[in-house]
């Protein structure tokens, strides 16, 4: 009996053993990533008043951004953290980068304390911006707050002709939002943690040299489909 109970336990142990190493879907990168995923669908296909399907077929990078959470930007500079995944040839969008956002005014619209954003990166010129150390909102790129609807047949000339536009989202109501002065940045920690080696954001986004993880594929799919552009 007792030689029994033995071998059970270290069959439970030995089985604990060899499912416990490395479970993304438990790692903070992970959850970022899950969490943009259930952001971007929710602000795609809001009825009415989502993210304009046709600026999200134009975009060259989407960047999501969950949580944002008030006050948090006293720790570190920053208040935000996301993820950004950009075209790839095929015109599918490929494998996430993560980043921080931080400084600058957010404007907490509605009195909600969290906030989900959304950035739309529109050209090449957006894309050149999003590969550096850090680049500011309204300064070293341009930035409109994003029109809401069906389509962007409302937008002004200033959004149309943007870098970049943003929206966010407070308790169910989404707003385009102007983040002038914010600062964005590659979270190089949590990409070199997530695709276990240094890689920088232009090896992953613009490159395309890095394989996506099984456990961004869902992410990649669910902004593919809401961005494919007319063939």
């Amino acid at each position: 009996m007792r030689n029994r109970m033995l071998v059970l336990c270290l069959s439970v142990l030995v089985a604990g053993l060899t499912t416990s190493p490395i479970r993304a879907a438990d790692s903070p990168e992970m959850e970022r990533i899950h969490d943009a995923e259930s952001v971007l669908r929710t602000s795609a296909t809001a009825p009415d008043k989502g993210i304009p399907r046709n600026l999200l077929e134009r975009a060259e990078c989407i960047g999501v951004f969950p949580g944002l959470t008030k006050g948090a930007f006293v720790v570190g500079g920053e208040f935000g953290r996301g993820v950004f995944t950009c075209r790839q040839q095929s015109g599918a969008m490929g494998a996430p980068a993560f980043f921080t956002i931080g400084g600058g005014s957010f404007g907490w619209q509605f009195g909600g304390e969290k906030a989900d954003l959304v950035l739309l990166i529109m050209n090449e010129n957006g894309v050149k911006k999003l590969l550096q150390d850090k680049f500011s909102l309204g300064g070293e790129a341009t930035i409109a707050a994003g029109p809401v609807g069906r389509t962007a047949q409302a937008a002004t000339d200033a959004q149309l002709h943007a870098e970049i536009l943003s929206w966010s989202r407070s308790r169910g109501i989404f707003l385009g939002v102007s983040l002038k002065g914010t600062v964005i940045k590659p979270d190089k920690d949590a990409t070199t943690e997530y695709y276990m080696k240094p890689v920088t954001a232009g090896d992953i986004l613009v490159a395309q040299s890095v394989p996506a993880p099984t456990t961004a594929q869902s992410f990649m799919r669910t902004a593919t489909e809401l961005s494919k552009r007319p063939s």
